[in-house]
Parts: structure tokens; C-alpha cells; sequence
């Protein structure tokens, strides 16, 4: 980050002094860049690059850079003013707007500026990742035989197997035939919703739920009916209600620590889950995103939902990814039946396969011994954060704390606590703009991710999403809390 931030520092002083050379002239050598500007060399060659990305200078391999000849007309202004009309005229009947709302998902993959406490995160923080084993896994396997050879259409037989494994279980119901290996989570909610329903069809999601699988669905064309959830996940008598009422064919779940309430599908509903997909006739896309990230105090972790489906009607989603590194794109799609090749197909025709050597180097980090160190760190360290920002919260904002989601069991001086995931889920006071006031905490230097995003419908009232995961440790979480309460000063919020 200090590095970039240098070069373009660098870049925008040679920017002002390139005034004083004539068109052709020859720039200081780097060396002489790198004494009189106090710079790495790394520094001066990116700042260098960038001036000649904007066409301001030419460099020649062994002879320096020079000011560039100015263009002999100013470009044409390009106007698409014409695509307004393009882009929202919508064929006849055409009930789902073609246009994509990724707000919720953009708030957590767009950098914060430096010096900004990130709690909208949905990644670990780059301490907490594992990079030496990534490293080492990435180059064994670029050292593999047919390493760089075309990969099978669906995957690595390898990883597919460990998938296979990591899913159902040793002598679940489950083969290494039945995966298909994806770019990652949001590659393969993608194949799966547009595998399985049409374009204009409902599905039923979980209500609140992860802002992508809102953004993916609206993509695809189809529109996602809200089902409510409590402590314990969905209410799974509402979702009978919702197969019913709407006709869906789809549910889209995520059973463990749960984006973003962080619930737990209870042992009972789980069993009715499968039950009422069943009777409709219905497939569950289970979302396991989060089964690597459970906490070192929390329970035995249930089994997945494919685990105890015997009929086909649950199609699975895994990645690494969150556990790992946000470019280790390496997931999974797990399904049986008919439905497989419809996946497949889907897979093939959007993305051909996923590049061989990143499969080989997922292979290689879950071979290794590194790989449950790894896991057994971020158990420890997750669970850490996580009390930290409860404690945090009960000493700074205990108005916020108090109001829980609707069904949680009361933890007490704080909110629902999940045994696993990276994030805490408030209920603001009554009458909190909460759009004002992710404003108000990103001017006092904290970032937080709003809850409208994470709602089908409207919202029953305001809510913030915090991650603990992405800060660089129990300190930068308890000034990031300090911070948000200065915000709520700002906006006269009571946060006592």
C-alpha cells in the first residue's frame, strides 16, 4: 500500500516538472530519480509506468524515458448519451428490469482509504492470511507434471475428490464425479441460480441475506421472495407458506453462521428444510461459505445439508476463498442427477474451466501440513476479534447492543454472538437513519456496511453489518468502535 501510494505520489512531481522538457527530451536516469526524489527504485519504475500509460512519456529498454510528442488534436468527446435508452427499454411484458443493483457487494470489495478502520469487509485481513503456504503451494504446483495442460471441463479429479470428501464426508452420499470445480462462491451461485430457474421465476431467499445472491439472482432475471429467518435460521414454517404462495422452485440457504445474522440452521429445522423442498418439488442451494471459518470455542460443527439429502434435492456451494486468500477463486458446485449436467453446461458455457495451475495450487495448500495450522490460527484469532468487538460494543454503543434480531437468545451486555463467521449483526435504535449514519462513521474514519442492502423487500428497521475479520487486530477493533460512536455523537444518535 506505502509502496503504491509513493508512486503516485512520484508520478504526480514528475507529472509537473515534464513542463520543463522539451517533446523528446530525455527524463533523469532512474538512478538519479531514486536519489533526488529519496525513492526504491520499485517506486520510480511505477511511477514511470503510469506516466506512460497516460502517454505524458516514451520509454526505450535501455536508453531512459522521454517527454512524449503531445497529440496533434484534442480527442473526440464520445457520446453515449444513446444508451439511456438502450439500457432501459425493456420488451413488451418484460417484467424484471435487465439493469443490476451491486451495491452490496461493491461496499465490500471497494478499498478504503488509507487510514480508514475496515468493519464492511468480507475478507481476512491480510495478517491473518495464509501467504507463505499459498506461495510455496503456488509454485509445487506450477513445478507439477501438465501442470499448464488443459484441465478436465470440470475440474482437477484431485480437488474434486477432496471436495467431495470435505462436503459429505468419507462414505457420504456424495463421489468426486458428483463436483464440478468453480471460480470461486459467487461463480457458483451464479451457474447454480441460472441453472435452475428461469428468467422471471421466483426464488426464495432468506431474509436478510447476502447481498450477492440478491445481485445475482436480479442478474439473471428472476426475483428473489424474502423468507424470514431467527436464531435458529429460517422459519421453516414460512417457507412452506412461501412455496406455496409464490410457486418458487428455488431456495437459497446458508446453514451455518449465516450472512449476515450469523445463525445456525437448528438440527430440527434442518430436517424440516429438506422435508418442505421435498414437497415441492423444490432445489435448496445450500451456501456453505463459511464452513472453514467456525471459532475455536464453538461447537462441533453439524453436518451439511448434502450430507443428509438421500434424493438430489440440494445442490451445494463451497470455496475456499474466504478461509484463504480473496484470489484463491477456487469453489465448488456439488449436485447429483440430471441437474449436474444442466451445471455443467452452464459452467462450460460462461468461464470454459478454471485455470489448472490455481486448481493445482488449491491442491497443494489442502495437502499440506500448513493448511490446519492455518485453520486452527484463524479459529483462535477469529473467536479473539469476535470478543473484542462485543466488548467493544458493550462499553461504547450498549443502545445498539440491546436491540438483537428477532428470535436471538440474549447474550448478556451484547448481541447475538455466533461460534463461527466474521461479522455481528445489529438492530440500530428506533428512528437511526443508517444511511446517515455510514456516512457520519466513514468521515470519523470507519467503515460499516448498512443492512438495507441485505434485504429483498423492506427492511423492518435499520441495521449494521460489522466485520471483525478484515482489522489488523483487537486494538485497530476497539478504536474502530470508538470511532463509530463518534459518529453517533455527530448525529445526536443516543448510544447510551
Amino acid at each position: 500500500m506505502q509502496e503504491r501510494s509513493s508512486g503516485a505520489e512520484l508520478a504526480a512531481s514528475l507529472r509537473r516538472e515534464l513542463e520543463r522538457y522539451s517533446p523528446g527530451e530525455k527524463l533523469p536516469s532512474s538512478r538519479a530519480l531514486v536519489e533526488q526524489h529519496r525513492v526504491s527504485p520499485v517506486t520510480v519504475s511505477r511511477a514511470l509506468a503510469q506516466l506512460a500509460a497516460e502517454g505524458l512519456v516514451v520509454t526505450r529498454p535501455g536508453a531512459g524515458a522521454f517527454r512524449a510528442a503531445p497529440r496533434a488534436e484534442a480527442p473526440r468527446p464520445v457520446d453515449t448519451s444513446w444508451q439511456e435508452i438502450a439500457l432501459s427499454a425493456e420488451p413488451a411484458g418484460d417484467q424484471v428490469p435487465r439493469s443490476v443493483d451491486a451495491t452490496g457487494v461493491l461496499a465490500t470489495l471497494a478499498p478504503s482509504a488509507p487510514g480508514v478502520i475496515e468493519f464492511d469487509g468480507g475478507y481476512l485481513h491480510t495478517d491473518l492470511q495464509p501467504e507463505r503456504a499459498l506461495a510455496a503451494a503456488l509454485a509445487r504446483a506450477g513445478r507439477r507434471p501438465g501442470a499448464w495442460s488443459r484441465p478436465p471441463v470440470g475440474g482437477v479429479p484431485e480437488l474434486r475428490a477432496w471436495f467431495a470428501r470435505e462436503i459429505a464426508g468419507a462414505g457420504g452420499p456424495l463421489g468426486a464425479n458428483d463436483v464440478l470445480i468453480t471460480g470461486g462462491g459467487q461463480s457458483a451461485l451464479t451457474a447454480a441460480l441460472r441453472a435452475l430457474a428461469a428468467p422471471g421465476a421466483p426464488v426464495l431467499v432468506e431474509s436478510p441475506t447476502y447481498p450477492g445472491v440478491l445481485a445475482v439472482a436480479r442478474a439473471s432475471g428472476l426475483r428473489p421472495v424474502p423468507v424470514p429467518i431467527d436464531a435458529d435460521g429460517v422459519r421453516t414454517d414460512l417457507l412452506a407458506e412461501a412455496f406455496r404462495a409464490s410457486g418458487a422452485r428455488l431456495f437459497v440457504c446458508q446453514p451455518l453462521f449465516q450472512n449476515p445474522t450469523g445463525a445456525v440452521l437448528a438440527a430440527e429445522r434442518r430436517r424440516e428444510v429438506l422435508r418442505v423442498v421435498r414437497a415441492a418439488g423444490a432445489f435448496v442451494i445450500e451456501d456453505d461459505f463459511a464452513r472453514l471459518l467456525g471459532h475455536a470455542d464453538g461447537p462441533a460443527l453439524p453436518p451439511t445439508l448434502m450430507a443428509e439429502d438421500w434424493d438430489g434435492s440440494v445442490v451445494h456451494v463451497r470455496s475456499l476463498t474466504k478461509a484463504s486468500s480473496p484470489n484463491l477463486r477456487v469453489g465448488a458446485l456439488a449436485a447429483r442427477g440430471p441437474v449436474l449436467d444442466r451445471l455443467r453446461a452452464i459452467q462450460v458455457v460462461d468461464s470454459f474451466f478454471v485455470s489448472r495451475p490455481l486448481q493445482e495450487a488449491a491442491l497443494e495448500l489442502v495437502g499440506s501440513p500448513a493448511w490446519p495450522r492455518h485453520l486452527r490460527l484463524i479459529a483462535g484469532e477469529l473467536a479473539a476479534r469476535r470478543d473484542a468487538l462485543t466488548a467493544a460494543l458493550h462499553r461504547q454503543l450498549p443502545a445498539f447492543t440491546a436491540h438483537r434480531p428477532p428470535g436471538h437468545d440474549p447474550v448478556p451486555g451484547g448481541p447475538y454472538v455466533p461460534p463461527g463467521g466474521f461479522h455481528l449483526w445489529l438492530r440500530l435504535p428506533e428512528g437511526v437513519d443508517e444511511a446517515a449514519l455510514t456516512g457520519a462513521a466513514l468521515r470519523a474514519g470507519v467503515a460499516v456496511a448498512a443492512g438495507r442492502p441485505y434485504f429483498a423487500a423492506e427492511p423492518p428497521g435499520g441495521c449494521l453489518r460489522l466485520s471483525f475479520a478484515g482489522a489488523s487486530g483487537t486494538g485497530e477493533i476497539a478504536e474502530g468502535v470508538r470511532r463509530l460512536r463518534t459518529a453517533c455523537t455527530e448525529l445526536g444518535v443516543a448510544v447510551d
